[in-house]
């Protein structure tokens, strides 16, 4: 029992001593982020408390971490620390000198390297704790215990009875995350057995659980994995995604922060708090049934019915896509995203069919009548192609970054994104970026609308890109 932890005293001794020193060093915990190309960082709790200040490297997440319009920092990961903060600052009892949480969100990808090259103080993540994950960082004491990693699967999964079921099926799965370990093992085992090995389909980077399981809720995928506790949160909110209690592919996983080797008061802190705030505790109970999220969600765009009204389009997309140098299945994902590919679609403000046009803009492109299907569509793409040529072809950005852009300049206008990409370069975020960058500073100060619609899109590309590999593969295998 401890009533009084020793990084208590540590902690109070520091800080009365930091006293002189901390006048230009303290950060706002509502900032929105940090510069990561500050000067690397890497002490523990009692140079926090000198810089007063903990860096938390969060993965941009609608369970985890996001930004409401305002600026209200939002998730379990923010809530959690930010009372962590408070409780910290209670006991201290030092209401002039006090510790503030600056919330960093980076790709999971690079969450652990951030940590490792003192960019980071404590990677607040939903990490399973794993013996890989050991070897680099320390982990404090298991917020939540016993998780199972689970197969979830969407309206047009195939029949799965046990595990072994899964030989030879497509499991989309971000490489950042446990759950590709568990089924690179779980492949090991396939292959020792004389099994098909499955096909780990890897989702980009940006991609968080949610995100993958509302593409299987749309039936843009079949079968992905999640985390037993994630899983029924959101099927509270995806009504068409199974949750297989039955088909575990990993068991009685652990579940904590990772900080860096070498930083024993941080981790006393943090285990401290955890043991009265986490799993089964009435703060973790309530904080997780909080984060339920939005309500506009991507729909199934790879159905047998929509894919058919795809395939009647392909040609066109692909015409106009090669005319104008611009992939032609982004470009349809828009065109999905605007009407479900409908040239019957009419909008109250007057926009028309496919890419749901408004009749200035085809006037301005001057490809014919856009209530016919393939000026319409051909006016959609060459309106793209104007709108990254007019204000991010000689930006340095890639291609795809460039017409990500492009859509949501069409959204919210080319002079407000201008603004938000102005804004993110003095947050020290990538101002030639969208995911994870622009995005945030759009969701801050423009709310959800066009970051759904982005997101939306390149959901709907990922989905198509999929369904034109298992055509190329069927073509393959009748070879």
């Amino acid at each position: 029992m401890r009533s009084a932890p020793a990084w208590r005293y540590i902690a109070t001794a520091l800080l009365l001593a930091a006293a002189a020193q901390v006048a230009a060093a303290a950060s706002s915990g509502d900032e929105l982020s940090i510069k990561l190309e500050e000067q690397p960082w890497a002490g523990d709790l009692g140079g926090m408390i000198v810089r007063r200040y903990i860096r938390v490297l969060v993965p941009y997440s609608r369970t985890l971490y996001f930004v409401d319009l305002g600026g209200a920092q939002r998730g379990i990961s923010y809530d959690f620390m930010r009372a962590f903060e408070d409780e910290f600052n209670s006991k201290l009892g030092r209401g002039d000198l006090r510790i503030h949480m600056v919330f960093i969100p980076v790709s999971r990808a690079r969450l652990l390297p951030l940590l490792l090259a003192g960019q980071g103080d404590v990677a607040a993540a939903n990490l399973t704790i794993t013996p890989e994950r050991r070897k680099i960082v320390d982990f404090t004491t298991p917020a939540a215990r016993a998780v199972k990693e689970l197969i979830v699967t969407g309206p047009g999964a195939p029949p799965l009875a046990t595990l072994d079921d899964l030989a030879g099926k497509d499991i989309y799965v971000s490489r950042a995350t446990s759950y590709y370990e568990s089924l690179v093992a779980l492949n090991q085992d396939f292959r020792r057995r004389g099994l098909a090995p499955m096909r780990l389909r890897e989702a980009p980077g940006n991609f968080e659980t949610e995100d993958i399981l509302e593409m299987a809720n749309a039936g843009l995928v079949n079968i992905a994995v999640a985390d037993g506790y994630i899983a029924r949160l959101w099927r509270q909110v995806y009504p068409n995604i199974q949750v297989r209690e039955d088909l575990v592919v990993h068991q009685n996983g652990d579940i904590g922060f990772a900080i860096r080797k070498g930083s024993p008061q941080l981790k006393a802190a943090l285990d401290s708090f955890i043991s009265t705030h986490g799993e089964g505790t009435e703060f973790g109970n309530v904080t997780l049934q909080k984060y339920l999220g939005q309500t506009r969600w991507v729909q199934n765009a790879t159905s047998e019915q929509e894919l058919k009204k795809f395939n009647l389009l392909v040609g066109l997309f692909q015409k106009y896509g090669k005319e104008y140098d611009i992939d032609w299945l982004l470009m349809a994902a828009q065109g999905y995203q605007e009407s479900q590919l409908d040239q019957g679609r009419h909008s109250a403000a007057g926009a028309i069919g496919v890419m749901q046009v408004m009749p200035a803009t085809a006037e301005k492109m001057q490809v014919g009548d856009v209530t016919e299907l393939e000026p319409n569509i051909h006016a959609g793409v060459k309106y793209i192609r104007f709108i990254v040529d007019q204000y991010y072809k000689s930006e340095p950005m890639d291609t795809l970054n460039k017409v990500l852009f492009a859509f949501a300049a069409y959204n919210a206008g080319p002079a407000r994104i201008r603004a938000l990409r102005t804004e993110a370069r003095t947050l020290g975020l990538d101002p030639n970026v969208w995911f994870d960058n622009v995005e945030r500073v759009a969701d801050y100060r423009i709310g959800r609308e066009t970051v759904q619609y982005v997101a939306n899109i390149y959901k709907y590309y990922i989905a198509y890109t999929l369904a034109q590999d298992k055509v190329q593969q069927s073509l393959e295998e009748r070879r």
